[in-house]
């Protein structure tokens, strides 16, 4: 499933927008080598290949009937994950997917039924849990920097991405909004620093029934929104956690917030990016002068792509990625919870559990080659 010797093969499907920030960190990263690109539009994936530098394009059938691709990054809408995942599993792919992983619960599950029957991994943005940012968050919560966790606060709000999105129609459709599109980074963050979720009560409404494109070819046009664009949530957690979320494309005020309370302090996690410094407000009942310490990210920097990179080191080393499809099974779960509760008005269990998350060793490096010795997991 993997090159023996050499760099693992990755073939990306999808050349749109997100195709770039991949394409410039795989093609960085000497532990991998990108070997095609694979688009419905086979021009789009011919000038990202050879924007690249990458050999081969096609179609999605054509590169996935190559021998020299191991790995199959999903880079599709989420409309198209299940099946692209399913087609890269059925050729021996071992895949690397966007988020969120499918759009429902049972073609999420039957793309890891499939990946475990045929001996292949499953990994799935986001990534930036892998970043130095978030890292450094974790092990502060883990040594106790704050004490034990009791509740957690988070807040994503902004104008939507209508107003500078070319194609923002995919992103205001079943399966996206707010929730599905930026949800996965802080419940990916949440479930990482506190463990599974149990329970999720949740509200939402959508104000505008359209929205208008605002910049591209099709600026000036109008397209129907079908879903909610403000929810806000409440969450149980397994450790006995409560924490509150909002997620709006319906603010013209931009603000993120992801603060976790403890018995002895607060620590504010730099959820958006890589490699944000975190803070940390010391004391049970600090006076209201006590000045925040900032706690620098401490490892090697990071960017899309760096997934792709830690799970074909994982697979090399016979271990699970950190960002695994089960734990993006699991936040799935929990989307399409919300979604329920936020529609129905009543409390939603989450069946799901997720695995630990191990967290990465500061000296972990993606720019480091290590296929040709001992592994570095």
């Amino acid at each position: 499933m993997t090159a023996a010797q050499g760099p693992t093969r990755v073939a990306v499907v999808g050349a749109g927008n997100i195709s770039d920030e991949y394409l410039r960190s795989l093609t960085s990263y000497p532990d991998l080598t990108v070997t095609a690109v694979a688009d419905l539009d086979t021009a789009r994936a011919r000038a990202q290949a050879d924007a690249y530098g990458v050999p081969v394009s096609g179609t999605t059938q054509e590169v996935l009937r190559r021998d020299d691709v191991d790995l199959v990054v999903n880079l599709t809408v989420p409309a198209a994950h299940a099946d692209v995942a399913l087609a890269a599993i059925a050729a021996g792919k071992h895949v690397w997917g966007e988020k969120p992983l499918t759009p429902d619960r049972s073609t999420a599950r039957a793309v890891l039924d499939a990946a475990r029957t045929a001996g292949v991994t499953v990994g799935n943005a986001p990534d930036t849990i892998l970043g130095p940012g978030i890292q450094t968050a974790a092990r502060l919560l883990a040594d106790g920097a704050v004490g034990t966790p009791r509740t957690v606060l988070t807040l994503m709000q902004g104008p939507g991405p209508d107003a500078w999105h070319p194609r923002p129609q995919f992103l205001f459709a079943k399966g996206a909004g707010p929730l599905f599109d930026i949800g996965p980074y802080y419940l990916t963050t949440l479930v990482q620093l506190l463990g599974p979720i149990v329970s999720v009560t949740a509200t939402g409404q959508s104000p505008r029934t359209h929205r208008t494109v605002g910049s591209g070819p099709d600026a000036g046009s109008r397209f129907p929104v079908e879903v909610f664009t403000h929810v806000s949530v409440v969450s149980t957690f397994a450790s006995g956690v409560v924490g509150t979320s909002v997620y709006s494309f319906d603010s013209p005020a931009r603000r993120q917030l992801f603060e976790v309370t403890g018995a002895d302090g607060v620590l504010d996690v730099p959820v958006s990016g890589f490699d944000g410094a975190s803070r940390v407000l010391s004391g049970a009942a600090p006076a209201p002068d006590t000045p925040w310490r900032t706690v620098p990210a401490a490892g090697a920097h990071a960017s899309r792509g760096v997934g792709v990179l830690e799970m074909a080191r994982a697979i090399r080393a016979g271990q699970r990625p950190r960002a695994s499809g089960e734990l993006a099974l699991h936040v799935l779960d929990v989307m399409l919870a919300i979604e329920e509760s936020a529609g129905g008005g009543v409390p939603v269990p989450v069946e799901s559990t997720a695995p630990p998350v191990p967290p990465i060793p500061p000296h972990w490096d993606p720019t480091t080659r290590t296929f040709q010795g001992s592994e570095q997991t």
